[in-house]
């Protein structure tokens, strides 16, 4: 019998893994039905009529916000684990003080730099919306005199 590295056995399930997608994906593109149409060409397909360019603009600020979010929650991806057996209590007493004041202060210098990050974004008002300045409204111009005589 053939004997396997460990090498190897990630090689084999990253084949394997491979030609599942690309078995699961010949046998979808075989099975389903093809039936194109002009409303499923369309550039949205939620039942809203798409107005203008595809390419449209959008505020450079969406794409901060939502960067930023993304930083943050990857961030705490990170924090979980070491909150999780810090919970542990069976864990907290196996290990020696000295490990766990370590991982305590790398913790608190993580967190800190998260703080020092968000305070540089708030600083920078990244987090601020730009809202539009308030328009006085001139409703007056456009109804005609003659219809305020009717209720005078």
């Amino acid at each position: 019998m053939i004997e396997i590295s460990g090498f190897g056995t990630v090689l084999l399930f990253f084949i394997g893994g491979i030609a599942f997608l690309m078995v699961t994906l010949l046998i979808g593109k075989i099975l389903r039905p093809n039936r194109p149409n002009p409303e499923k060409q369309t550039t949205y397909e939620s039942g809203e009529e798409p107005a203008g360019n595809a390419w449209g603009q959008f505020n450079v600020r969406f794409y901060i916000v939502a960067l930023i979010f993304l930083l943050f929650e990857a961030e705490l991806v990170f924090l979980f684990p070491w909150a999780t057996v810090f919970g542990d209590e069976s864990l907290a007493s196996e290990s020696n003080g000295l490990w766990s004041t370590f991982s305590m202060i790398e913790t608190f210098i993580f967190v800190g730099i998260l703080l020092v990050g968000l305070a540089y974004v708030w600083a920078k008002g990244m987090l601020e919306w730009v809202r539009p300045k308030p328009k006085a409204s001139d409703y007056k111009s456009q109804i005609p005199p003659s219809a305020y005589d009717r209720y005078k």
